[in-house]
């Protein structure tokens, strides 16, 4: 058995052409898929076996590398940029487990695949940004509004939020919990928000970024804030601080005129036990001030969002 002809193995996805044109002949690209050595990612696309990952986030993330690597004037959009930049889905679905999803411009002639969603459309180059491995994807604001651009107030607001968040961070060296209300920060991320439905003609979109804050912490708590203003409740104050013998405390919600908190508590909240306690603790000191606590899971609020409506609206009226 002949020994294979050594060659530099790729971490990153490359076209079979570029192999060729490297000097790899098709015997030897041959001889190292039949071996195991070499992953076809998709059609023409190959990447070292090891670089190709064994959970569903990594191979989403190299299968958008892949589609990138084939269609080089298209970018990495809606679900597979939502995947990259790290926003949340508003509902029980994981971006991961999504086709590939890629924008081409208008000139471009490609059509989706069952792995591989092709959009096209008008992307400015200030809609799109460089991930850390130096592909292209859209940028928090454009994700946003692509996947937003059909959802619901409440499921737009997730996404929208988590958007704005990220452009803050983006915006200063070390971001810190103030800086999420900073009214100037706040300012550029709705304008990007707004430049970014405008291109894509989401004008429907405008009631739902003129509701932003970039200081709820949470998908849930974008739900929440979503749901409030369907349902004509009363706007709390979110992440607002309270000064406490145990330090500043930051609830959720804080109807500050009722004295009324809720909180939105999601199961990663309790994973720890010394959390669990410290909760707890929190939430008697702040009661013995004469604060009253209205609370919902995040899992209420995705599938009973009335439920959690009456809860809260029996609350406020007390």
């Amino acid at each position: 058995m002949r020994t294979p002809t050594p060659w530099v193995l790729p971490t990153q996805p490359i076209a079979r052409a570029d192999l060729l044109g490297s000097g790899v002949t098709a015997r030897m690209l041959r001889t190292r898929l039949d071996s195991g050595d070499l992953v076809q990612v998709r059609r023409g696309v190959y990447v070292r076996a090891d670089a190709w990952p064994s959970d569903a986030k990594g191979q989403h993330l190299v299968a958008t590398r892949a589609e990138l690597t084939v269609h080089t004037t298209a970018v990495a959009s809606h679900q597979s940029a939502a995947l990259i930049l790290g926003l949340p889905t508003p509902g029980f679905q994981r971006w991961e487990d999504l086709p590939v999803s890629v924008t081409l411009p208008v000139t471009g002639n490609s059509a989706s695949s069952a792995s591989a969603i092709h959009h096209t459309g008008r992307l400015p180059s200030a809609q799109v940004q460089r991930d850390r491995e130096g592909y292209s994807v859209t940028t928090p604001a454009r994700t946003a509004v692509d996947l937003a651009a059909d959802l619901p107030l409440p499921e737009a607001l997730v996404l929208l939020d988590s958007a704005a968040r990220l452009i803050c961070a983006s915006l200063v060296n070390q971001i810190r919990r103030r800086d999420y209300a900073n009214p100037q920060l706040v300012r550029v991320a709705t304008d990007l928000l707004v430049e970014a439905a405008t291109t894509v003609r989401a004008t429907r979109l405008r009631p739902a970024i003129a509701l932003v804050n970039p200081s709820r912490e949470s998908a849930a708590e974008s739900l929440s804030a979503g749901h409030l203003h369907l349902a004509e409740l009363p706007t709390p104050s979110f992440q607002a601080e309270i000064r406490t013998p145990m330090g500043k405390v930051y609830p959720d919600f804080l109807w500050e005129d009722l004295k009324l908190i809720g909180e939105c508590d999601g199961a990663v909240k309790y994973d720890d036990a010394k959390a669990f306690v410290l909760e707890k603790q929190r939430e008697q000191m702040l009661r013995d001030l004469g604060y009253r606590f209205v609370r919902w899971l995040a899992r209420e609020i995705m599938l009973e969002p009335a439920v959690v409506m009456e809860r809260i609206a029996r609350a406020l009226a007390w």
